[in-house]
């Protein structure tokens, strides 16, 4: 007996609108068996006669594109006035109408960091307390100090490590910039598994909620946090414009509605693990930031 599999929705990149259809009872391309119908029942490829002229391709294939991109397109829009019942229907199974999560939070991630860069183009991100020339700043590495409990050997090295590198940042502002830039991307990314493992524990005794879950849920609801602070970069890149500040109040009402959706917490349970959510990740991204700034010291040239 032949292994009947279930019919892709998206297996072809002419699935909605198949024109060039094989009959039925036409041998598979793929693997020879005779097709009952527009896919084949046992590999699942499209049933369709690819044989056919450039204008066509071409003109199909621009279809196709703009029908992959509305599977995008409706995925946003859920995400930003439904989002609890995405990520339920996602953790229930129902994947193909929408973007995997990882895929839309990537997306994300890069759209935020190209808003960003636009909106930081030109500017100093550090400058020390700099007075307007280059390389004179009121800051004097010689007296920085980290005191980190470490055994005093160990402590003079790191400190003596840190004061170089500094007088290095103070010289060439600019190369930290790029250095830290260079890895923003993957320090970014570390929110995803500090948000998920800080809802593991403030979850930690409910039952029947896995660890994958709260990835799928922190994906969900990160995501769309980005999409909010670019908007809001757009509006105003300096975020202080009354109007940006407004949008930002949106932020917790949407990881308010987000949350009680999926977890099915009440109200007071919401806000209670919300704050902290907050705490939890305000902690990680000030560690995140201390790393980020420290692995920038570290790839400044000698």
């Amino acid at each position: 007996m032949d292994d009947h599999r279930p019919t892709p929705k998206y297996g072809s990149f002419l699935s909605w609108r198949q024109k060039h259809a094989l009959k039925p009872g036409t041998p598979c391309y793929n693997c020879g068996k005779a097709l009952l119908g527009p896919w084949c029942y046992a590999c699942g490829q499209a049933g369709e006669d690819f044989h056919r002229n450039a204008y066509h391709l071409v003109f199909e294939t621009l279809e196709s594109f703009f029908h992959a991109d509305g599977r995008f397109w409706r995925s946003f829009g859920r995400l930003v006035t439904d989002p609890a019942r995405l990520t339920r229907d996602y953790l229930a199974g129902k994947r193909v109408p929408q973007v995997p999560p990882l895929r839309l939070y990537l997306i994300t991630l890069f759209v935020l960091f190209l808003v960003g860069g636009w909106a930081t183009r030109g500017t100093h991100m550090f400058d020390f307390g700099a007075d307007g020339a280059r390389g004179h700043t009121s800051l004097d590495p010689s007296k920085v100090h980290l005191d980190l409990g470490l055994p005093p050997d160990m402590a003079k090295s790191v400190n003596a490590w840190l004061q170089t590198h500094l007088g290095r940042a103070i010289e060439h502002p600019q190369e930290l910039i790029a250095a830290m830039q260079s890895h923003a991307h993957d320090f970014a990314f570390l929110m995803l598994p500090i948000a998920a493992f800080t809802l593991a524990a403030i979850f930690f005794l409910r039952r029947g909620v896995m660890l994958f879950d709260h990835f799928i849920f922190s994906m969900h609801s990160m995501s769309f946090q980005g999409l909010l602070l670019c908007t809001a970069i757009l509006c105003h890149p300096s975020l202080g414009s009354g109007r940006t500040k407004l949008l930002m109040c949106a932020a917790p009402v949407h990881l308010f509605a987000h949350m009680r959706g999926v977890y099915g917490t009440g109200i007071i349970g919401t806000l209670a693990r919300m704050s902290l959510l907050f705490f939890g990740t305000m902690i990680g991204f000030i560690l995140l930031l201390a790393g980020l700034v420290f692995a920038g010291l570290a790839l400044l040239p000698a």
